[in-house]
């Protein structure tokens, strides 16, 4: 067993604690007092919403095409409605991640797992084998596309969590070349630009549960942290989640109902040599109720190389990022502390 039984057997669960009823959070998730979430001033910044619809019609195409582009350029975020994905299918997909995180803990526990290159594992926090101050979150990350290659490695149980979750990975596969032509037309680039890579990209599928906290002004159920691929496409049951803006302030993203959160990678910052920047962005948690969140990670192929595009370099706009592959940032967050420095810093020419 090695250091994964030793982490293993060490191993408490966000939601184990949670089932325990504990009145305070154990000192391993008490963040340093100037990095936990503080009371929110309200702030003016609106965040978009996108009616999708709109892409089918002609007289406003191009309208919608500048909305996503000042989201991109200003923000890094906006929201998507009438995407396409089925509401029975968003709603089938929580209820399924809902059953598996209330199953019994030993029943989890035959997928833990603290290697990060690892296909599917079961976890707590980010990385627990690194992490200074644990996340209050409990989660199951698996690869997910393409689907036949890693569908009968995911939980088989519950039983319909194969065929449910899946339902959703597919359709939120499609949605994302949707949005990727769009992004990239918006950069002026051609709308099948990169089509092969995108194909043959990976999608991550990260299911989180943040249980309710007794002490949620001394923790978070994510670390601020930008994601590492080209886009990230998330679909959640209450608000929580927080951008940081261009002045450092957090923003609390609002829930929308039926809307998915579409926010940039680290790998489109790098694509659009720095015309559009990835999100910063951490979840915070609830004194009362647990918060679910499905979020499907999409970039490049694991060893497939990316730097800047090179139509959107010229002696107005050096390159102002060297290339890099998912695999060195693997390599990264298994190594180091991801509170304490980001991985698109390390690339910045």
């Amino acid at each position: 067993m090695g250091q994964q039984g030793d982490c293993a057997s060490s191993f408490t669960s966000a939601m184990s604690l949670d089932q325990l009823g504990v009145s305070s959070i154990p000192q391993r998730y008490v963040l340093p007092p100037s990095q936990r979430p503080s009371p929110h001033v309200p702030i003016s910044t609106t965040l978009p919403i996108i009616d999708l619809s709109t892409l089918r019609d002609q007289s406003l195409i191009s309208k919608t095409i500048n909305e996503i582009r000042v989201a991109c350029k200003e923000i890094g975020l906006f929201q998507v409605v009438n995407h396409g994905i089925d509401r029975s299918v968003m709603d089938e997909a929580l209820e399924v991640a809902k059953e598996f995180f209330n199953l019994p803990n030993d029943e989890k526990m035959r997928l833990f797992s603290d290697d990060v290159h690892k296909p599917v594992r079961y976890g707590t926090s980010l990385n627990q084998s690194r992490d200074e101050v644990f996340c209050w979150r409990d989660f199951i990350k698996h690869y997910s596309h393409p689907i036949l290659d890693w569908i009968h490695m995911w939980p088989s149980n519950p039983s319909s969590y194969r065929e449910k979750m899946g339902k959703y990975v597919e359709a939120v596969q499609v949605l994302q070349n949707q949005l990727l032509a769009i992004i990239f037309e918006s950069l002026g680039l051609n709308r099948s630009y990169l089509h092969e890579e995108i194909n043959g990209g990976s999608q991550t599928l990260a299911v989180n549960c943040y249980p309710a906290c007794p002490e949620p002004g001394l923790t978070l159920g994510i670390h601020p942290h930008s994601d590492y691929g080209s886009i990230t496409l998330l679909l959640q049951t209450r608000s929580g989640l927080e951008i940081k803006d261009k002045s450092n302030n957090w923003v609390p993203v609002p829930f929308v109902e039926g809307a998915l959160v579409v926010q940039l990678g680290d790998q489109m910052e790098v694509l659009s040599n720095g015309q559009y920047k990835s999100v910063i962005h951490r979840a915070t948690v609830n004194g009362d109720e647990k918060r679910f969140s499905i979020v499907s990670l999409h970039s490049f192929a694991m060893d497939r190389k990316m730097g800047p595009a090179l139509e959107l370099v010229d002696d107005q706009h050096p390159k102002s990022y060297k290339e890099f592959c998912f695999r060195e940032f693997l390599d990264f967050i298994s190594s180091n502390d991801i509170a304490k420095g980001r991985f698109l810093d390390t690339l910045k020419m």
